[in-house]
């Protein structure tokens, strides 16, 4: 049998969660993320705090809203690549879009509020390794090796490494490339 109140649900559950991360963004941008309380964000909202905490795991997670489409965006990128790119080809490319998003002048209060508030930066830097064991299975899966063995988990962990360290550089697309580089020549290949 078949429930058609499912698909209105879970549009009002998708619309719940939109207004109160939209909610709790603005209020941090207006008025510092230290400053906002967890009732202030249900509030504008229009809803309870037990609601809130229905939709979030905290006042960190609020700001992270997109997390799971990260992660699957990151596996797309090595399973859905193009054909005759490799895996680091898929990867690179990938996180090379990312870093310039990031750096898109309309991202600039956003990143301002992360790279501003130590709770958030350290939260967005723990969400975001969250993924590299999914990262390392879909690259074991196209590599042919297994999940567990540390040269796959080591490529994951410095793939996801790669948009924090090129960040802070004049040119962050450039860097990137260069970590990739590094990651699939090794050392020795950049002449060093």
């Amino acid at each position: 049998m078949t429930h058609p109140t499912t698909g209105r649900r879970e549009r009002k559950k998708a619309r719940t969660r939109k207004a109160l991360a939209d909610a709790a963004l603005r209020l941090f941008l207006e008025h510092g993320y230290d400053q906002v309380g967890v009732k202030d964000v249900a509030e504008a909202a229009d809803v309870s705090v037990t609601t809130l905490f229905k939709h979030f795991s905290g006042k960190e997670a609020l700001v992270f809203d997109r997390d799971g489409e990260r992660g699957e965006a990151l596996v797309a990128a090595v399973r859905d690549r193009a054909p005759g790119r490799s895996v680091l080809e898929g990867l690179c490319g990938h996180l090379r879009e990312r870093v310039l998003k990031v750096q898109d002048p309309e991202f600039r209060g956003f990143r301002e509020l992360i790279d501003g508030t130590p709770a958030l930066s350290e939260y967005a830097h723990r969400m975001w390794l969250r993924h590299e064991t999914a990262l390392a299975e879909a690259l074991a899966e196209e590599t042919g090796r297994d999940a567990d063995e540390v040269t796959v988990r080591a490529l994951a962990h410095y793939a996801l490494a790669a948009p924090r360290l090129a960040g802070g550089s004049e040119d962050p697309a450039a860097a990137v490339d260069r970590i990739f580089t590094l990651l699939e020549q090794g050392w020795g290949g950049l002449g060093a």
